[in-house]
């Protein structure tokens, strides 16, 4: 079932966790610690509604995720998931064996929590997590509007520019993302290439490249963009548009 709850205000602005496990007494016992804490909560008892209701509403801030799930398991959902964003994800499980933990943190997760588990400490887990990631300057909903030229509908992988769909890779889109979460700040060239590369060797040159294709498919005049700024030296970055 997939479900949406109330929302107050946390920091400077709602932040939304998505939580995702097919154990629905945990579930509701999550879900109410956090929306006590001032968090909007969805949730979801599988991976498919789960990318379901991120189609249909919203991206959400931060994902936590049940690792041992029936058809679709934790790792597979994150797989598909940081296809098309860098989702915060705390995986979420009984598994305690260190293999499994070392390679959700390495390969998917920012956190991972045991059960049992500590409701207060799981909040203030998701806490650390977001003060990390820090703001979104963008709100990520089914459709992100950035101004009257561009609009992005991460989960589907498309750039709406004046009302034309426009097809974008999966890292093309990745690469958007994280430009927009951080939109008004300079993301360093090395951070792009951990995110999008996390286990490839990848040089400055094949970023470079994929930033050229994404203001050709997404600029009005790609020679002078006005969306993906390259800060020389530095990174690039996507300045806040009205």
């Amino acid at each position: 079932m997939l479900t949406r709850s109330g929302v107050e205000p946390f920091g400077t602005g709602s932040y939304r966790i998505l939580i995702v496990d097919d154990n629905p007494d945990l579930v509701q016992l999550v879900e109410e610690k956090l929306r006590q804490e001032g968090f909007e909560v969805f949730t979801a008892s599988s991976g498919p509604q789960a990318l379901e209701i991120m189609e249909k509403d919203s991206l959400p801030h931060l994902a936590i995720v049940d690792l041992m799930m029936p058809g679709m398991n934790g790792f597979e959902f994150c797989r598909i998931v940081q296809q098309f964003c860098d989702l915060p994800i705390i995986m979420f499980t009984a598994i305690d064996q260190e293999e499994v933990v070392i390679q959700g943190l390495e390969q998917y997760a920012e956190d991972y929590i045991t059960k049992p588990f500590s409701p207060r400490e799981l909040v203030a887990r998701v806490r650390r997590v977001l003060r990390r990631i820090g703001d979104f300057a963008y709100t990520l909903e089914a459709l992100t509007c950035v101004d009257d030229h561009l609009e992005v509908d991460f989960v589907q992988q498309q750039a709406i520019i004046e009302g034309q769909q426009v097809t974008l890779t999966p890292i093309e889109t990745k690469l958007l993302y994280i430009l927009m979460r951080n939109a008004g700040n300079t993301t360093t060239t090395d951070f792009l290439i951990r995110c999008l590369w996390p286990s490839d060797e990848v040089y400055e040159d094949t970023l470079r490249v994929h930033v050229h294709r994404l203001r050709q498919k997404i600029e009005s005049d790609p020679a002078n963009p006005r969306y993906i700024i390259t800060d020389r030296g530095a990174g690039y970055s996507f300045p806040m548009h009205n």
